[in-house]
């Protein structure tokens, strides 16, 4: 099986918090302590392929192959019975599992993400941006740092958060060339999760940050309209990595949710 690095903090029902791409598990360092003092265990690994993890060796560029690698990971912990929360391709991760482990799940979040599939024109951008990282790998920094950064963060963070883009911009230096490409390839085949939305029967939260162009809110509205018990959060001030960029409202949001799907029986 494949090394997955796994943070793991408290004690109680677990929540597994799945990050964005290009990060790793540290995009939820401000949410932690909150979510430990609520009586959660919480579990975050580093994807496949960032962080300390290993990229899955024999499969083809499948989130599917790193769901499978999640779920050994939580059945390895113990944890037959979780909250899976992931924010971006986390999100598209979160609704494989609802696709394979369905009972599994006790709640699902799905932050700055969205159920669609890739568009032709989207698709092909991934396709493009994985093979010119294949032809230069030494040049895989400056091609997330030219066409991901601008847009990854709001305006907001852009303009008054140094910090969060000098964090972005250091987890894009040192991404490995052969994990972007991978996972510019699986999400660019990723299936559409709308119908496996339709089928959801634990609670759910939707959130994304207000200036997040890469999930727009219409796409929130498509996950919202088809989930039967889901709850909304807009975050101010937040484009696509809101955890990062208001991490306070995220974490209050996070820590609501989970009390309600702690009151609707995690073990049920």
């Amino acid at each position: 099986m494949t090394h997955i690095e796994v943070a793991d903090h408290g004690s109680g029902p677990a929540v597994m918090l799945l990050h964005a791409f290009p990060c790793d598990h540290h995009m939820w360092d401000e949410q932690v302590d909150s979510i430990v003092a609520a009586g959660w265990r919480v579990l975050i690994p580093d994807l496949p392929g960032f962080g300390s993890s290993d990229l899955p060796t024999a499969a083809e560029p499948d989130l599917g192959a790193v769901v499978d690698e999640l779920h050994a990971v939580s059945m390895g912990r113990g944890a037959d019975r979780l909250v899976v929360v992931g924010l971006s391709v986390g999100g598209y991760l979160a609704m494989e599992w609802l696709r394979r482990y369905p009972e599994m799940l006790a709640g699902v979040g799905l932050f700055d993400t969205k159920a669609t599939a890739d568009a032709p024109e989207a698709r092909a951008n991934r396709v493009a941006m994985a093979d010119a990282i294949d032809a230069n790998p030494a040049g895989c920094a400056d091609v997330l740092r030219e066409r991901v950064l601008p847009v990854i963060l709001g305006s907001s963070s852009h303009e008054s958060r140094p910090d969060v883009v000098a964090q972005v911009d250091a987890w894009m230096r040192s991404a490995d060339p052969m994990t972007i490409a991978w996972y510019q390839r699986a999400m660019a085949d990723r299936p559409d999760s709308v119908q496996t939305l339709s089928s959801v029967d634990v609670p759910a939260l939707v959130l994304w940050g207000e200036e997040d162009v890469m999930s727009p809110i219409a796409e929130q509205h498509i996950m919202l309209d088809v989930l039967r018990d889901a709850r909304s959060a807009s975050i101010p001030s937040a484009g696509h990595l809101s955890a990062i960029e208001q991490p306070e409202p995220v974490a209050r949001e996070l820590v609501d949710f989970l009390t309600r799907v702690q009151r609707a029986g995690i073990s049920g």
